[in-house]
């Protein structure tokens, strides 16, 4: 049976009533926050974290980012030194998880941890936030489609690969970052990136003061999630720095650049023809399922500059082009 779809826009309060019922029976909802749609299910019960796996086809390896609605309720869950918290304070509600050490006894399960004796906690902006806080709990929310596909970025993403799946899909319309949340962790005086995502780089180096530290190569063990080599992919191959199209492939340029090969492109779409790093991380998971479901083997991308919000871009973009075991 397909999901019943609720349209935010038109009942708020029906939307936030009918996701905490179901939450309250531990199944998951798919819910929109500002990164992408997120499956949502109670962090503290073990059968609804579950559902999560089960649904997605995720490894129970890969630890679960749990939302929380305010500083004030992730400190219940999580231990935040004083960096910790400023961090918190300057980018809260945003598409910033910090991956603090867990508080002893506070209830989240260990399969939305993987067993680690840390957690990434996020305040998502807008209507997330409005069902944590009536829901009071935490709620893991991995993004809501089959686990190393493209992330969701509308409703109609989440209905087409889980809606026969879900039982409730709530409708906010196309996320406005369009990308994954940024991934922190401060140890000490070290601040360690462990995925650049929605808030870019140089905006925490500035606030502060510290060099971000990069992981060099492939990680050594998952701390959090989107660290998996092959992630958000296509049914179709991903060939990377694209300087021109061959005949049949699907291409996506970005700031309206001509590129070789066009008329014999499968399809040509732009990430952003003004070249806007914003705009372009919004589109990116779109383009990539349109330009997947034109049927051709493999989508070609033109190069994108890695500074700024490029960078999470780029992340997604070589994990989508990785060698994959299916």
């Amino acid at each position: 049976m397909a999901a019943r779809v609720i349209d935010i826009a038109k009942d708020e309060g029906l939307a936030v009533r009918t996701a905490c019922e179901l939450l309250s029976e531990g199944l998951p909802v798919a819910i929109p926050t500002e990164t992408v749609y997120g499956l949502a299910a109670d962090a503290t019960n073990p059968a609804a974290v579950a559902r999560i796996y089960e649904t997605k086809g995720r490894p129970r390896f890969n630890p679960l980012i749990c939302h929380v609605a305010d500083l004030e309720m992730a400190e219940r869950y999580g231990v935040f030194d004083p960096l910790t918290r400023k961090l918190a304070e300057a980018f809260w509600p945003g598409p910033l998880t910090l991956v603090v050490p867990l508080k002893a006894g506070c209830g989240i399960h260990p399969l939305a941890t993987a067993g680690l004796d840390t957690v990434g906690l996020r305040v998502p902006r807008g209507f997330a936030a409005a069902v944590i806080r009536a829901f009071d709990r935490p709620l893991a929310a991995p993004s809501a489609n089959t686990s190393g596909r493209i992330s969701p970025t509308s409703a109609k993403h989440v209905a087409q690969d889980l809606g026969d799946k879900l039982s409730l899909i709530l409708d906010g319309g196309a996320s406005l970052v369009g990308v994954e949340s940024t991934i922190l962790r401060v140890e000490g005086d070290r601040l360690r990136l462990l995925r650049p995502g929605g808030v870019a780089a140089e905006d925490i180096e500035h606030l502060t003061g510290l060099r971000l530290e990069r992981q060099d190569g492939p990680a050594p063990a998952i701390e959090a999630p989107g660290m998996l080599a092959s992630h958000y992919a296509p049914s179709a191959a991903v060939r990377l720095d694209a300087t021109d199209a061959q005949p049949g492939e699907a291409l996506i340029r970005f700031g309206g650049r001509p590129t070789a090969g066009t008329e014999t492109a499968a399809a040509v779409f732009d990430l952003s023809p003004g070249g806007d790093l914003a705009e372009a991380a919004m589109n990116l998971f779109d383009t990539l399922k349109r330009a997947d479901a034109v049927g051709a083997t493999r989508i070609a991308v033109a190069p994108v500059p890695d500074h700024g919000l490029g960078e999470a871009i780029n992340d997604r973009l070589a994990r989508a082009a990785a060698p994959r075991d299916n």
